[in-house]
């Protein structure tokens, strides 16, 4: 049962794909109604897995598999199949419920019953519709154009996370990977008459292809030395001794090194960590749903989640990791210190989410595989709530907006305030999702992850590690109390917040049961020496997971500073960010409106000058103007000029006289010139015909005479 269980989890939201495009695309009922069922199925056989799984002892040892033959390689056959061990287990657990809500909440979010608008175009976002109610006309908002779309993009999105989970292979987990990557285009840009929407996607795309370049590399390089790409192939200890003793011809490093840097270039792509971090801000273009898919349930936790699974590679060579963990401690901070700055709700949590998944890098950069994972799910559930809290405000906002009349940036923190008393649920959801980010102590889930990554690093004696996370910590507490200062507290500052108001039970039941997770799930993983608490609950998540490596990992011993440490950073944080903005009511009156920060470090900018100027004019001066144009359309020139000229002359000297003159009307002028010599034997007359006859006759009489004395 398990095995079949594993193999059907992907195949209801590829069903609900093709069912939507090909028949449900009309009806927007049967379009979400197809969409939430195929969610609901999966998040139903995910769960039965995940209770499975916890029911097994030493799962890792033996884990659920079932493989096929696929493609057959000369004497064998390249397998691909599905498995179940912890990893995967919690990766399934925290994706069905993040997915399930997320569709459940687009259907509120996409206005569904709500009457068509006149001036609704595919491709724009909905501009609202004027109804008539108790003798005064006001404007609604108005059901999304391409409602069906959505839902059936977002099906397919949800097939390639869940294809990504539980494949045993890196084969299909690339072909999950990709399939994200093509929805990700697609969603971001969902919105295609808009051409920031259109840049968007194109830059999300282009940016996360260059990593899956890189991937692809590292894929190939470990089949050559492997012969296969099969997790119980290529994490056994055989193999990887293998691959850490194989010197590689680059800087000294182990093919392992190399085959983890490129696999983990791919994971910078995929999850927006510097250098490649860029498009993840922009893809806040898309409905927000999308957003929450992208930085919560699905795209960016692909890459987490395939950092985690080759950590057994990455492992293997201290360089390798020290990379990795540089880049994940800087993004952490470098993110954090953008977040600062912004004033758009969503782009606040785009930088958080680069910034917490620098943490989890970082992590697995210090060798703190658990504390990563544990990161990974805890913020998967804050995170969408956040988000799908963001799309709340906003969608309140905008009905704000239509109800006055005011023209209003529904997603810009400084339009806000004071909108506890006007979506009380939203903001109460909201609050619990921000102290988690911030990692409010012992009530939150994200205390106990933070915390987690922070004690591993202090631990084991990464100095640098623990204090720059550390800071980042503290800008994130500040930020997300900034957030929370200009958008709920205070008074309404514009006309569109003193008339917003909370958005249906569609939206408020998902943020609801997001953030009971956002508070409760950090219970599971309460160090076992932590003060008071500690043994109080079992340190389940630690026992679970670090089983999925071949020598489970120890828990980082109690020690009071990394522990004061995050205490500090979370309630100075959150603190100071009320104090800071507690009265401010405009842009002007922010400290931190810092042009440096505002346009992102100019990092964007720098791009453009290193890379798209260059780009650009290469295109246009030489790939156009030289090899398009001087040697490609050349060389077509001539192949056309020598084309005619070979015509010509097979015209002249082979078709004319032979093909036309020899063969086509040669032959016709011997059948006619046999039909006027023959005509002339058909006199009419039955004597001539008579002697014609026996002469024939003779002739052949004294031929046949002549051949028999001859023999």
């Amino acid at each position: 049962m398990v095995a079949w269980l594993l193999w059907l989890i992907p195949l209801p939201p590829l069903l609900a794909f093709f069912l939507i495009i090909l028949f449900a695309h009309r009806n927007n009922a049967w379009s979400h109604s197809l969409a939430v069922a195929a969610a609901t199925l999966s998040w139903l056989g995910s769960m039965v897995l995940f209770v499975r799984a916890l029911a097994i002892e030493q799962l890792e040892q033996h884990p659920f598999e079932s493989a096929v033959n696929w493609i057959p390689t000369g004497e064998s056959w390249l397998q691909i199949g599905v498995r179940l061990d912890p990893l995967n287990a919690v990766a399934l657990f925290f994706v069905a419920w993040t997915v399930l809500a997320i569709f459940v909440y687009s259907i509120g979010y996409h206005n569904f019953g709500r009457p068509k608008g006149s001036r609704d175009v595919p491709g724009l976002p909905s501009h609202g519709v004027s109804i008539e109610e108790h003798g005064r006309t006001h404007v609604i908002p108005s059901v999304e154009p391409m409602y069906a779309r959505f839902f059936a993009f977002i099906s397919l999105f949800a097939f390639g996370m869940y294809l990504l989970v539980v494949s045993d292979n890196l084969l299909t987990l690339f072909i999950g990977w990709e399939i994200m990557g093509l929805c990700s285009y697609l969603l971001i840009g969902f919105w295609y008459g808009k051409p920031s929407a259109r840049d968007a996607a194109v830059k999300a795309f282009l940016t996360t292809r260059i990593g899956d370049m890189f991937l692809l590399l590292g894929l190939a390089w470990l089949y050559s030395e492997t012969g296969s790409l099969s997790y119980r192939v290529v994490f056994v200890e055989e193999t990887l001794h293998r691959l850490a003793t194989a010197p590689a011809p680059l800087f000294g490093l182990s093919i392992a090194g190399w085959i983890g840097i490129l696999f983990f270039l791919g994971i910078v792509g995929k999850s927006a960590q510097w250098p490649l971090h860029v498009w993840l801000p922009d893809a806040m273009e898309g409905p927000t749903p999308v957003s929450a898919m992208i930085h919560a349930a699905t795209m960016v936790s692909a890459g987490v989640y395939l950092a985690l699974r080759m950590f057994p590679i990455l492992f293997l060579d201290a360089r390798a990791l020290a990379v990795v963990a540089f880049v994940g401690a800087f993004t952490a901070l470098f993110a954090a210190t953008i977040a600062l700055a912004q004033n758009d709700i969503k782009r606040v949590l785009a930088y958080s989410t680069m910034s917490q998944l620098g943490y989890m890098i970082a992590a697995v950069g210090i060798g703190a595989y658990v504390a990563a994972a544990f990161h990974l799910v805890t913020h998967a559930f804050f995170k969408a709530l956040l988000f799908l809290g963001a799309g709340s405000v906003i969608h309140g906002m905008e009905h704000g907006a239509l109800h006055a009349g005011a023209h209003v940036d529904p997603q810009d923190m400084f339009q806000m305030g004071g909108l506890r008393r006007r979506m009380p649920i939203t903001f109460w959801t909201f609050l619990a999702g921000g102290l988690a980010l911030s990692g409010f102590p012992l009530v939150t889930a994200g205390f106990w992850s933070k915390d987690e990554i922070l004690a591993d690093a202090y631990a084991h004696g990464h100095l640098v590690v623990f204090l720059t996370l550390a800071i980042a910590a503290f800008l994130t507490a500040f930020y997300t109390m900034r957030q929370i200062t200009l958008t709920f507290l205070g008074q309404p500052r514009t006309r569109a917040a003193e008339n917003a108001h909370e958005t249906p039970r569609t939206m408020t039941v998902p943020l609801v049961v997001l953030g009971f997770f956002a508070v409760t799930l950090g219970w599971v993983g309460i160090p076992e020496h932590f003060p008071m608490l500690g043994g109080f609950l079992p340190n389940w998540f630690h026992e679970f997971v670090g089983t999925s490596l071949a020598k489970a990992p120890k828990a980082a011993p109690f020690s009071w500073i990394p522990l004061m440490v995050s205490l500090g950073v979370s309630l100075g944080g959150l603190f100071l960010g009320w104090l800071a903005y507690r009265n401010v009511k405009t842009p002007e009156q922010d400290f931190l409106q810092i042009p440096i920060l505002k346009n992102r470090w100019y990092v964007d900018e720098l791009y453009h000058i290193l890379f798209v100027r260059p780009a650009a004019w290469l295109a246009e001066r030489f790939v156009y103007l030289i090899l398009d144009r001087a040697i490609l359309d050349g060389i077509l020139h001539v192949a056309a000029r020598g084309s005619l000229l070979l015509g010509h002359v097979f015209r002249s000297y082979f078709d004319a006289p032979i093909v036309n003159g020899l063969i086509g009307d040669g032959t016709g002028a011997a059948v006619k010139a046999s039909g006027a010599a023959l005509r002339r034997s058909q006199s009419g007359q039955v004597q001539s015909y008579m002697v014609t006859s026996l002469s024939l006759f003779f002739l052949v009489a004294l031929l046949y005479l002549c051949i028999r004395s001859l023999v």
